[in-house]
Formats: C-alpha cells, structure tokens, sequence
C-alpha cells in the first residue's frame, strides 16, 4: 500500500526560482506593484500643487511610453485605481496619435448624446481640442476633482462610441464603438467608487 502524500503549505517563491520554472514573475508582486504603484502616482500628483509636477505627469507617458504602464497596470480590472488610470493614459495615448479621427468621430456623436457633449466639453470638436482635452482630464486627475475627471473622460468616450457607429461600417467599428462604451461605464463606476472611498 503506497504511503499517502501529506499536503504542503504553498510557498512565495523569489522573482529568480519563478524565471526558472518559465514563469516572469511573482503574479503577486505584480499585484501589488500595480496598485501601489498608481496610488503613489496619484497621491505625487495631488499633494505637489505645482504645474510643473502636474504637466510632467499629464504627459507621464511620452517619457516612459505607455508599455511600461501597460506592463504595469493594463490586466488589472477596470474598476480599481490602476485600472482606471491605465484607462485615462490610454485614451490620451489614442486621442494624440489619431486627433483628427477622435474629432470627426466626436462631432459625429454630438447629436446623440448632447448631455455627454456638455460634460466632456469639446468646443469646437476639433483635431486641437480633442487633445486641448484628453490632457485637461489627466490635470483633473492630478490637481482637480478626480472623479469629475473620470466622469468627464466617460463623457467623452461615450460621445466618441456614438459618433463611430455612425460614421465607420462593419463589425469592427460596432466592435470598438462597444469597447468605448464598456469604457466609459467602468470610468463612470470608477468615479462613484472613488467618491465612495472604494477605489483601489
């Protein structure tokens, strides 16, 4: 009769023992440099009171790109703090690499959901303001109301979702009209978790 085998206690392994087994990291490690990471950003931004700070984290990704942030922040769930924050340098990143499609697709969404227009604030709906824009929600997070800034950036996704399901056919466009949707729901639940004191 084989000798039963008594279970073991899981163990942490070191970053170097993971590697050897084929794994790149300690998924949490990862974990816990994702939130602790964007809470240090966040509590940084909004304890300097200093411009230069602020515009220097607008444009955080420009220096570091927004891999290492994707690295960093991008599989953690949208309602959490880096979730939320991988959201919003995202949609800067797309808005300044495509400002005339985020403005045609905007003006096109206006007319159905004036509401949303008036709270993103894109006026007029152009190349320039659409980036005018995409940078003052990130300013917001860091020197302003920030669920305001999630609530503005949720606005704007949901103008934008609306005028690329009228102006782009196929599956595609209706596809990513969705994703822009599921977006500005998660940045608007994100906002009532931060009021709430719940947004980690």
């Amino acid at each position: 009769m084989s000798e039963q085998r008594k279970p073991r206690r899981p163990s942490f392994r070191d970053p170097a023992a993971l590697e050897a087994l084929g794994q790149r990291s300690d998924p949490i490690a990862e974990l816990h440099a994702a939130h602790e990471t964007a809470a240090a950003l966040l509590h940084t931004g909004r304890s300097a009171d200093d411009p230069a700070v602020t515009a220097r984290l607008v444009a955080l990704t420009d220096e570091i790109g927004l891999v290492t942030l994707a690295d960093l922040w991008a599989s953690r769930p949208a309602r959490t703090l880096p979730g939320a924050l991988w959201r919003l340098y995202l949609l800067r990143e797309w808005v300044g690499m495509d400002p005339h499609g985020a403005a045609r697709e905007y003006a096109a969404g206006i007319r159905f959901t004036e509401p949303n227009h008036a709270v993103a604030g894109v006026e007029p709906p152009g190349p320039d303001e659409v980036r005018r824009v995409a940078d003052e929600i990130l300013r917001g997070v860091f020197s302003g109301d920030f669920a305001v800034a999630l609530e503005r950036a949720a606005a704007f996704c949901h103008v934008v979702a609306s005028g690329r399901a009228d102006v782009t056919v196929g599956e595609r466009a209706v596809f990513q009209a969705e994703r822009l949707q599921t977006m500005a729901a998660d940045l608007t639940a994100c906002a009532r978790l931060w009021r709430a004191g719940r947004l980690v």
